[in-house]
């Protein structure tokens, strides 16, 4: 009788953990999900920043007529990155960057200018 009373008593004590970590594993969730929430404003930020980063490098190319074709051949990139580069679904190395400028004939520091100046418009 005493062997089946501490067996449902460790079966009882398990169980008691399983729910606190449950429990423990639902309050981390819980405040995974509220950071995530609270921070839209850094993430569309960001999104915006990129987004005039690539404005800035599609002004500038069509500025000097270059197609995005040409572009990539000068670079040594793929079409599709400069096309991701336009979009904002991406941002270009430094050194693309650097390339960048000096294709468009300005500093890369004013490049950089104009999408300080537009993402705080």
């Amino acid at each position: 009788m005493k062997i089946s009373f501490i067996g449902i008593s460790i079966a009882l004590i398990v169980q008691l953990v399983n729910i606190v970590l449950i429990g423990y594993l639902f309050y981390l969730l819980i405040r995974a999900l509220r950071k995530y929430i609270n921070s839209s404003e850094v993430r569309q930020e960001k999104a915006e920043m990129k987004k005039s980063l690539g404005e800035a490098i599609k002004a500038h190319r069509t500025r000097c007529g270059m197609t995005q074709e040409f572009l990539a051949e000068q670079l040594g990139v793929s079409r599709q990155a400069v096309s991701k580069w336009e979009s904002g679904k991406a941002d270009p190395s430094t050194s693309n960057l650097l390339a960048l400028a000096k294709l468009f004939d300005i500093s890369p520091e004013e490049l950089l200018r104009e999408v300080e100046r537009s993402s705080f418009i």
